[in-house]
């Protein structure tokens, strides 16, 4: 199986040994050895796997990196987070997926409606299996702790990932923008209960439906 590091914090390391990665395309800065890189057709999910990430906005653009070398991978000088599965599921936003071992599965999942009273459709890409997955952050990423004790409560703008046995809902708020007459009140944060894990970027994502 392949090998994944990091050269500070920024720098993702592919260290194949004849095996195969799949990676965001574009994602290679630099490469020693013999590597052969191939685009990958519908993200390696099929057809029917490509059908529902166009329906849902959750799309991905894989390349195939396979041979004996390093590979140096990043984006955007974007901070990296590696995570290593052992059968779990990580739940995790496609626009932040960097890398992955080719024996682990991706899909998308629903995950709740947001967005007040427009009823927005909330999706996320799941990878699940054994072996290596890194995803970027804006900015370091934060990992918060959630127990049963101690449920957590993040801004859509920041959240980047989550594992674990969590339940996830959406709950209505007004933030500081709402009061200074800069949104319309129609907003909306993740909460997460149960056992596990949230990354999150200590930066907002642009665009996004938390605020209406």
């Amino acid at each position: 199986m392949a090998s994944f590091s990091l050269q500070g914090s920024k720098l993702l390391v592919v260290d194949l040994a004849g095996d195969s990665v799949r990676a965001l395309t574009g994602s290679m800065v630099a490469y020693d050895g013999e590597v052969d890189f191939k685009k990958q057709s519908m993200g390696g999910e099929g057809v029917m796997g490509a059908i529902k990430r166009k329906a849902t906005g959750e799309s991905l653009s894989f390349m195939e990196m396979k041979g004996r070398g390093k590979v140096y991978v990043a984006i955007n000088a974007s901070e990296v987070q590696l995570v290593q599965l052992q059968g779990e599921t990580l739940f995790v936003e496609a626009s932040s997926l960097l890398a992955l071992d080719m024996s682990l599965k991706t899909g998308t999942k629903f995950t709740g409606l947001g967005g007040g009273q427009t009823g927005n459709g909330v999706f996320t890409t799941t990878v699940d299996g054994h072996g290596w997955v890194a995803f970027t952050a804006d900015g370091p990423p934060i990992a918060l702790r959630v127990t049963n004790m101690d449920s957590v409560t993040v801004d859509p703008q920041a959240y980047v990932a989550h594992m674990g046995n969590l339940q996830q809902d959406f709950v209505q708020d007004i933030n500081f923008r709402t009061i200074v007459g800069q949104g319309s009140g129609e907003t909306f944060q993740q909460r997460f209960s149960g056992e596990g894990v949230v990354y999150i970027q200590p930066a907002e994502r642009a665009g996004f439906a938390g605020d209406m």
